[in-house]
């Protein structure tokens, strides 16, 4: 009765949500995984996802390259604010710049606010994720006109998804990282990098931008079942939780200094930890059978590739399962997640 009293209210609220959707004329990302909605399929990269069983929950169950069985968190926002129920990216040659106009996505998975975090797995760099968004402006004005672009680009919603990859694929893995820095000075070396792409999008006409936290990540299922290899049992590597902790902690201390700092810009942390951490606590309140292990194959350690429709044991229903593959939720849990987000943190730009 409690989950379907919380998804009553939370259908209720996206309903009366839309109605100001005048407010924002599109949503425009930037990100990795977390939010990609194909761009690495026209890349070479070994990290892709356009292939079953990805996407079977999907409109049409097409495998779009979205890392999930269905829709991403910038989806349902973009549905959320009245929009498209899904933003496309901006690279799919599906799409032109009259549905970019609504909504664009330069996400790349594996992607970081540090360079050599996109160098690991040859993805595309948050430096040429922003490259694209100048071309798409160029294009926006030659398509719409000079006045209603510089609209769409003051008055779009931009959503930032990205941190996660820069700790577990870059200091975590790469030796090189660990020996320059402290866990607490890469903390703020990605801060630091992050302070710049704000300052740097909102010299280009942003306004309205919401900064996404990291998670609990030492609860990812890939992270456990290194744990578990590793001797400590089948639970959290609580070490890389309280880094995102504390990440998190300095993050918000971020977006105050630029909403001080950058006149006429509403910027906005959207924390996805707690939330998060709640439906890994209390699985079962949110409709949810098994947190640990993910929905692909043996739900321990796939992804990407390993992640196919030959790969066997992948479960029949996923909204059972709050994780799709080793690293990334299902559709349920991304909606369940952006619509917290929505009610606590951008219902403000409503």
């Amino acid at each position: 009765m409690a989950l379907l009293t919380y998804l009553v209210l939370a259908h209720l609220f996206l309903s009366l949500a839309a109605t100001g959707a005048e407010k924002v004329p599109a949503v425009i990302v930037f990100g990795d995984s977390s939010v990609d909605a194909g761009n690495n399929n026209v890349i070479s990269t070994i990290l892709k996802s356009n292939f079953a069983p990805y996407g079977r929950d999907f409109y049409g169950g097409q495998a779009t390259g979205r890392f999930s069985n269905g829709r991403v968190p910038s989806d349902f926002i973009s549905e959320a604010f009245g929009l498209r129920p899904f933003v496309p990216a901006y690279l799919d040659p599906m799409y032109n710049i009259s549905d970019f106009a609504v909504g664009v996505n330069f996400a790349s998975a594996g992607t970081g606010f540090d360079n050599a975090t996109s160098d690991v797995l040859s993805v595309i760099p948050l430096w040429k994720e922003v490259e694209y968004y100048k071309d798409y402006q160029t294009k926006l004005r030659a398509y719409l006109g000079d006045k209603k672009a510089n609209t769409i680009i003051t008055e779009s919603l931009y959503l930032t998804s990205l941190g996660t990859n820069d700790f577990l694929e870059n200091y975590y893995t790469m030796r090189d990282r660990r020996s320059h820095y402290t866990i607490d000075q890469f903390q703020d070396f990605i801060l630091g990098l992050a302070e710049n792409f704000v300052k740097e999008i909102y010299g280009l006409g942003a306004r309205k931008i919401s900064l996404g936290g990291l998670p609990p990540m030492g609860c990812l299922p890939l992270e456990r079942t290194t744990n578990f290899l590793g001797g400590n049992g089948d639970t959290c590597t609580e070490t890389y939780n309280n880094v995102a902790l504390g990440f998190n902690v300095k993050m918000t201390g971020l977006v105050a200094k630029l909403n001080e700092e950058l006149p006429g810009a509403k910027v906005v942390f959207s924390n996805p930890y707690f939330i998060f951490l709640q439906i890994l606590q209390r699985p079962a309140f949110y409709g949810f059978d098994v947190s640990s292990v993910a929905c692909c194959a043996t739900g321990m350690f796939e992804m990407g590739y390993m992640c196919n429709r030959y790969t066997a044991f992948t479960c029949t229903d996923a909204s059972k399962y709050v994780f799709w593959d080793a690293f990334h939720p299902t559709e349920k849990t991304n909606r369940i997640i952006s619509d917290h987000v929505v009610k606590h943190v951008l219902s403000g730009f409503f």
